[in-house]
């Protein structure tokens, strides 16, 4: 044995779970990640990734899994997000049942869904959870599973905002402000107002790193707030994304009066509108707690990170600009 501390992450192949990888390779963890499809998703995958055979959703699967972990990240989410009310609570009550089986701590990636922005303006560790969304209301069940759960299961919950940066997709950043795989004409923005909180995966990666290197000083159940980015202008990233394009790109709001409309035939118009109000209220993360754990969290200057989102995502090149209603810039 090389005496390398080893970590399970769950949801490897997706855009967090990869930046959690990346990270924890970096800091000299050996990194085992669940897949269904091996050969998949070794082509997909991170690299330097130890891939067992396995499904989230079967409870022996992960409890082999995670025979000798240290760790377990829990990052993993339904198949294109759907099916969450029969298939989230499910896999975390099987990371549970694996981390207690192999004295491992379970760390969880955690959002701003489940408050309401209206009444909570800073999000803490004892902010009072009252979400407006269904999926809002299944991430506070997680986390009281995770909270029953200890202190025989120890657990981390790093809380932040709107995820963006390389390899990650499934955020708003690159699934409404731009089009992967097109050149830069036009930003649509879907902030209603000022006060928006986002994340760049590298620097939260990089956090969750560093928090799991000294486990004597988290408590059995940990909830820690990423401030991030916080866009108190509700323009900040706009900006950021012009200027990587180094032009005055038109601006086009996102329609959430269509959202609205069309939320009564479910899909993502349901799943968008439900989420509005965190785009129309200010929420900011009060790192208070991550600070003292740390220091100062690892912070990429933001138009470094922008640049660097888009450049992956392929962005950077000139093409036709399309035909969208413009909003005042």
């Amino acid at each position: 044995m090389d005496g390398k501390r080893t970590a399970l992450v769950l949801g490897a192949t997706g855009g967090i779970g990869g930046g959690i990888d990346a990270a924890l390779v970096r800091h000299g963890w050996r990194v085992r990640g669940l897949a269904r499809n091996l050969e998949a998703a070794g082509r997909a995958g991170p690299a330097k990734v130890e891939w067992v055979a396995g499904d989230a959703m079967r409870r022996e699967d992960v409890v082999r899994a995670a025979t000798g972990a240290e760790i377990i990240v829990h990052a993993v989410n339904p198949p294109n997000y759907a099916n969450w009310d029969t298939l989230v609570l499910p896999m975390i009550d099987n990371t549970i049942a694996a981390a207690r089986a192999a004295g491992a701590r379970v760390v969880l990636p955690g959002t701003i869904y489940n408050f309401d922005p209206a009444e909570t303006p800073v999000l803490g560790e004892h902010s009072p959870q009252r979400p407006k969304s269904r999926k809002g209301a299944i991430r506070v069940a997680m986390e009281k599973r995770l909270e029953e759960a200890a202190p025989q299961v120890p657990s981390l919950i790093l809380r932040a905002g709107d995820f963006f940066g390389p390899g990650v997709r499934s955020s708003w950043f690159a699934q409404a402000m731009v089009a992967p795989g097109k050149p830069l004409r036009r930003i649509v923005n879907p902030a209603k107002g000022p006060g928006h909180s986002w994340a760049y995966l590298p620097d939260l990666a990089e956090t969750f790193a560093r928090l799991v290197e000294a486990p004597a000083r988290l408590r059995p159940f940990e909830r820690v707030q990423f401030e991030g980015l916080y866009d108190d202008t509700g323009e900040r990233m706009v900006e950021a994304i012009r200027r990587a394009a180094g032009r005055r790109l038109p601006v086009y709001r996102f329609p959430w009066w269509l959202m609205r409309l069309a939320a009564p035939f479910g899909g993502l118009p349901r799943e968008a509108a439900e989420i509005a109000p965190h785009w129309r209220h200010p929420s900011r993360l009060d790192n208070g707690r991550l600070v003292e754990l740390i220091g100062p969290e690892p912070a990429t200057p933001l138009d470094a990170a922008v640049r660097a989102s888009l450049a992956e995502m392929g962005c950077l090149a000139d093409a036709a600009q399309p035909a969208l209603r413009a909003a005042s810039a």
